[in-house]
């Protein structure tokens, strides 16, 4: 049985975009009375540098300044978000340069994250790599909340859509979801022709059986077979039904030492426009 989240963790930077992943981690922890923890992790200013192992000691200060002034401001946001009414939350923080591994190392006690799709156009959101959400789903195997640099609605989890295929990604992302599904006012899914083979007779077990065993009623759209742009897609249906939250499996493979999305997944992390519950 699927169990709300009781530990959801949200990744903080630097950029004007955490305070929004602060403000829907905590209504998450609102609706699922858990408890909440914040973390703050960049790469240091430096690192960032063509020739950094030799930078001077006069600009290594300069530069340690600047990371102190982001992290210090970034703290006042947060405390400044305590003071208003909702749940606490606790602050940490890490020195660690690979911050893909300090938070995915956190990342194991808890239930959900909360992380950010990087903001290209952002100079403070470069404290992060640009594969940061789905490297810290794969090191970690813990589901995330990723919410758009561009902003979240009000309230998340109203109107939900899962895009749906019979894949481990997918299944972990909806049983990751069931809390939230459980709560929605609307539920969709969206799925196209996978060319399956029967693989059982009788009476196979299906997502709209699975859903319904957990008090969930689904309006399911099917589509013909899958098309290339699937991403692309996947954002215009969903805008059309005005969901506020899709649901889906981070789908890509490791290859020479880095991680490499698929075609779904990076259109969809690319161009987001809505928060995504993903899963590897």
């Amino acid at each position: 049985m699927t169990a709300s989240p009781k530990q959801i963790l949200v990744h903080l930077d630097a950029s004007a975009a955490a305070a929004r992943r602060l403000a829907l981690a905590r209504q998450l922890a609102t609706q699922h009375e858990a408890a909440l923890s914040a973390l703050y992790a960049t790469v240091p200013v430096f690192v960032g540098l063509p020739s950094w192992p030799d930078v001077g000691s006069s600009l290594a200060g300069t530069l340690i300044d600047i990371d102190n002034e982001r992290r210090n401001q970034t703290r006042k946001m947060f405390d400044e978000c305590m003071a208003s009414a909702g749940p606490g939350a606790t602050w940490s923080e890490t020195p660690e340069i690979a911050v893909v591994g300090a938070v995915s190392r956190q990342a194991l006690y808890a239930d959900l994250l909360v992380l950010g799709q990087r903001d290209p156009g952002d100079a403070l959101a470069a404290g992060v790599p640009a594969d940061f959400p789905e490297s810290v789903m794969v090191a970690s195997g813990k589901p995330a909340i990723v919410v758009p640099y561009a902003g979240a609605p009000a309230r998340v989890g109203d109107s939900v859509a899962i895009a749906w295929k019979p894949t481990r990604e997918a299944a972990r992302a909806v049983a990751a979801a069931i809390p939230l599904l459980q709560k929605a006012r609307q539920v969709h899914v969206l799925s196209w022709d996978q060319d399956e083979e029967d693989l059982v007779e009788g009476v196979p077990l299906d997502l709209d059986g699975y859903l319904r065993l957990h008090r969930i009623t689904a309006t399911v759209h099917r589509g013909g077979p899958e098309p290339e742009d699937l991403g692309q897609i996947l954002l215009s249906r969903v805008f059309d039904l005005g969901a506020d939250l899709l649901v889906m499996g981070c789908y890509g493979h490791s290859r020479a030492r880095e991680w490499m999305l698929g075609g779904t997944s990076r259109s969809i992390l690319g161009s987001m426009t809505l928060p995504v519950l993903m899963a590897h």
